[in-house]
């Protein structure tokens, strides 16, 4: 159709008082326009649909690793799911006054200017949803409940920033909430405030104590040994490991920066590198690429955490070698490391899950460890590796002859390497009367989360029983006796 047969298509329609068609109108000559009126845009014919992204979400520009690992700074990430100003969702809110709820901006994005009450907040969400999303992957898509969500709560856990001075963060189950708090160096200006809802490291591995209550609401408790305790704490620093592993551009930047190499100094061992600096700790708060064992480290669980730790970051490095051996010419090295990543945090997962209730101890986890990875067909050095590891931390017994890897002659791509021919998937403690099996736990120098009163006082059993804790629970055994003594 040329224009003039349109214009008089047009003419012809008016007349007529049929509605233009849509088609027509945006190439109407000026003399047919409505003065004022801005002609709808025509959008340009397409032969084929374009399918409609199945993703709904939100972008938020965070801090990659802590504010001081300037190798990473502040980057966008995207988190998948309906997000309410606030920020908040199903899950999680956020709470700082005179601040939240903090609004969308015009793009449906939470992208605010670093270090300021807005950028904390969506920072610091953003990072609890990506560590829950992360184990609800490993848990089949399904989510994680919180220690009280039972009987139809579906109550979420509140963030707070900016939760008070101190040196600190931690988790309350009471509270329904993670708490991060800020304090000033020693000997820095008042202007020296150092945040620690600005680390990930510190994000993380808090939101992995709640995480971790939910699984197994009876392992916080002091009632438990200390290795119990352990495990909490290690759980918290292995998250924020493996969070910036199923990530690509932490993993690529690893990778980088390392040549491959998990034992080489870098951003992903070194947790909460800002806070360890400003207590005096230049390789950060904790490193997980230690070679601690537990006779070195009585009844403190922070301490005993690291032994637990360093265990499964060597296991770790161990099989990204292995299969960087088997794969490197047909797998890009980064892909390659956050798949390994993903496969032992799928793998510890399962075996927390498995293992008891209460009073659970290194080498039940390593048991479980060992028959889901026999179960799932993983090759047998994964095994070997397991062993080794655990083994060599005086954590378990050595079913596997540590000959071969003390020597340095172990045959580290060998897929079925067991040392001695035997694929063994059940070891025992290495040490029965260990401090860290039979003394009472030592939480001096733990996180905000293992000081919380709540967890020093009720029963290991009461806490397994999951659903909410207040006052009077923490009270309980005072309460009693006061009742006792005024019913005389």
């Amino acid at each position: 159709m040329t224009i003039h047969q349109e214009e008089r298509q047009i003419q012809q329609s008016g007349r007529r008082g049929v509605e233009v068609p849509e088609a027509l109108t945006g190439r109407m000559a000026p003399r047919f326009r409505v003065e004022g009126a801005a002609a709808a845009p025509v959008p340009a014919p397409r032969p084929v649909p374009i399918p409609v992204p199945v993703a709904t979400g939100h972008r938020f520009l965070v801090y990659k690793q802590d504010p001081s690992v300037a190798d990473l700074g502040v980057r966008l990430t995207f988190v998948p799911s309906v997000v309410l100003n606030g920020p908040a969702d199903a899950r999680a809110r956020t709470d700082l006054a005179g601040t939240t709820p903090v609004a969308r901006n015009a793009s449906g994005d939470f992208v605010f200017a670093p270090n300021s009450p807005q950028f904390d907040c969506a920072h610091t969400f953003a990072v609890v949803r990506e560590t829950i999303a992360m184990y609800e992957r490993h848990n089949g898509g399904n989510p994680i409940p919180f220690a009280w969500n039972v009987g139809g709560n579906t109550d979420p856990i509140t963030v707070f920033p900016h939760a008070g001075e101190g040196a600190n963060a931690f988790y309350s189950r009471t509270a329904k909430a993670l708490k991060f708090l800020f304090f000033t160096p020693q000997g820095q200006p008042p202007s020296s405030v150092l945040y620690t809802c600005r680390s990930l490291d510190i994000v993380s591995h808090e939101t992995g104590h709640s995480v971790l209550d939910g699984l197994k609401p009876g392992w916080l408790s002091a009632g438990n040994p200390p290795q119990t305790g352990g495990l909490h704490e290690s759980f918290g620093d292995l998250t924020a490991i493996f969070l910036a592993l199923a990530q690509p551009d932490q993993a690529e930047a690893f990778v980088s920066l390392t040549k491959a190499n998990l034992h080489d100094r870098s951003f992903l061992p070194e947790l909460a590198e800002e806070f360890g600096k400003a207590l005096g700790m230049p390789a950060g708060l904790r490193n997980a690429d230690n070679d601690l064992k537990l006779s070195q480290v009585g009844n403190e669980v922070h301490a005993i955490s690291q032994v637990f730790t360093g265990a499964i970051y060597d296991v770790l490095a161990d099989v990204y070698l292995f299969e960087t051996a088997r794969q490197r010419r047909t797998k890009d090295l980064t892909v390659l490391l956050m798949e390994v990543a993903q496969g032992l945090c799928k793998l510890l997962f399962d075996a927390i899950v498995a293992a008891p209730a209460t009073g659970a101890l290194y080498v039940d986890v390593a048991n479980k460890m060992l028959q889901i990875s026999a179960g799932r067909g993983d090759p047998a050095i994964y095994r070997t590796f397991i062993r080794n590891r655990f083994a060599v931390r005086e954590i378990t017994t050595a079913a596997t002859p540590l000959r071969d890897l003390m020597s340095g002659e172990m045959r580290m791509t060998d897929a079925d390497y067991t040392g001695d021919g035997q694929d063994v998937t059940e070891v025992g403690p290495h040490d029965e009367h260990s401090a860290s099996l039979r003394a009472e736990q030592d939480r001096s120098l733990c996180c905000g989360t293992m000081q919380m009163p709540e967890y020093q006082v009720v029963a290991p059993e009461k806490l397994a029983r999951r659903g909410s804790l207040d006052d009077d629970d923490i009270l309980r055994d005072e309460l009693d006796e006061l009742r006792r003594a005024f019913s005389k």
